[in-house]
């Protein structure tokens, strides 16, 4: 009589190296397994010395000790399948200034610069990114309650405004400047100095001054209604970071901008076309470099007409005087009002400089050359602000020593 089991051997050579603790053969024959040498069954383990076993245990780190990976922290992710529609219903809404404001939500683009966003205290909504490793090298204790979804690359070069994506998209809630926490150097540096953004309608212009007025130490900056969105993707890309290193108030009416100001705070127009006035009564006011052009005058919609033939104003223009930029403007905190290139300066902002004994600032230029651009002249405004500053802080300790 042939065994069954003896027509299989491989079958029963693989049962044995599995190391079983019983073999039982089809006969109902039981064989017991020895251990091997070197084991020991675990009643023997359980009798050894407390010494022993602690020697054959691994080395354990305390979990204190143990650091925290991306894993660790219990975070997951999405996978956008074909279809998915969620990537391009969020742009669709951060990429209108409309839905912007609506849904009070701002898309940031780049690793440096959410990185920055989330150092400040930017709250996040979503993340969409090509690749994990985006993800993983931002702080982990900011990404909690965060939906994080994974697109394709492609999909995000659909959408994204730069000429190399990064792979990774931001989407969050608008910042709000009294709950944001800048850089403790930025703070430290702060000056009793404000910049204003009148009809600055160029998202490059103002990514540009936003990017100057922060290396300058401004201690805000001020944008009045009909600048262009601070939030916008494009003025996000020029301002690199900025946005998260002076506190930007958007959106303001005139009659609302006192009230962000310092007490005594004087207010200094840049303002090529309100020379107007000025150039009229002085035979030299070409002297100066300031020459105003006639085709930018119609673009201010005062309430007073001028005869543009006659040259006669009509009172339109508040008396104000004309300094030029390097002369002595910073006694008390001071705020430079910056104007757009097409309509320059508002007739509210000349107002407001009148009432606080403030002045026209004087930026000489070559004859015939019609004016700076908008960013250029905010940036030697503030940086020659600051200069005179730090001249006036180096005097007073002089004076002070002495004493």
């Amino acid at each position: 009589m042939v065994q069954t089991w003896d027509l299989n051997p491989r079958r029963w050579v693989r049962a044995l190296r599995r190391s079983p603790v019983k073999v039982v053969f089809p006969s109902g024959h039981v064989v017991e397994r020895k251990p091997g040498p070197g084991k020991q069954p675990r009643k023997a383990a359980a009798e050894a010395g407390p010494h022993e076993q602690r020697l054959k245990q691994p080395l354990q780190v305390p979990p204190s000790q143990t650091p925290s990976t991306w894993e660790e922290s219990g975070l997951r992710y999405d996978k956008a399948l074909p279809g998915d529609k969620r990537l391009s219903s969020v742009m669709t809404i951060v990429k209108s200034r409309p839905f912007r404001e609506k849904q009070g939500k701002i898309l940031l683009e780049g690793r440096r610069l959410i990185a920055d966003a989330l150092k400040a205290g930017a709250v996040p909504k979503v993340f969409f990114f090509s690749r994990l490793d985006y993800i993983k090298e931002l702080p982990v204790d900011k990404l909690k309650g965060v939906s994080l979804i994974k697109v394709k690359f492609e999909d995000i070069k659909d959408w994204s405004d730069l000429v190399t994506p990064q792979g990774i998209m931001g989407i969050f809630a608008k910042p709000d400047h009294v709950k944001m926490t800048y850089p403790e150097t930025q703070l430290r540096h702060s000056l009793p100095l404000l910049l204003i953004c009148d009809n600055l309608r160029d998202p490059g212009n103002l990514g540009t001054i936003l990017r100057s007025a922060a290396g300058a130490g401004c201690s805000k900056v001020l944008l009045t209604k009909g600048c262009v969105d601070a939030w916008e993707p494009k003025v996000l890309r020029a301002g690199m970071g900025a946005h998260f290193q002076v506190p930007i108030i958007n959106n303001l009416d005139w009659e609302t901008v006192p009230n962000y100001l310092p007490t005594d705070t004087r207010v200094y127009v840049a303002d090529n076309c309100g020379l107007y006035a000025q150039a009229r009564r002085s035979d030299k006011a070409s002297d100066h470099g300031w020459v105003c052009d006639r085709q930018l005058l119609k673009g201010h919609k005062y309430e007073e007409e001028v005869d543009l033939e006659t040259e006669a104003s009509k009172g339109w223009l508040p008396e104000l005087e004309v300094q030029s930029y390097d002369l002595d403007w910073t006694e008390a905190p001071a705020a430079v009002v910056i104007g757009g290139e097409t309509h320059g300066v508002s007739l509210e902002s000349l107002q407001l400089a009148e009432n606080t004994g403030g002045k026209r600032l004087l930026i000489p230029v070559v004859p015939c050359v019609d004016s700076l651009n908008s960013a250029m002249a905010a940036s030697i405004l503030l940086f020659e602000g600051k200069r005179q500053l730090r001249v006036r802080g180096e005097h007073w300790s002089r004076d002070r020593s002495y004493h």
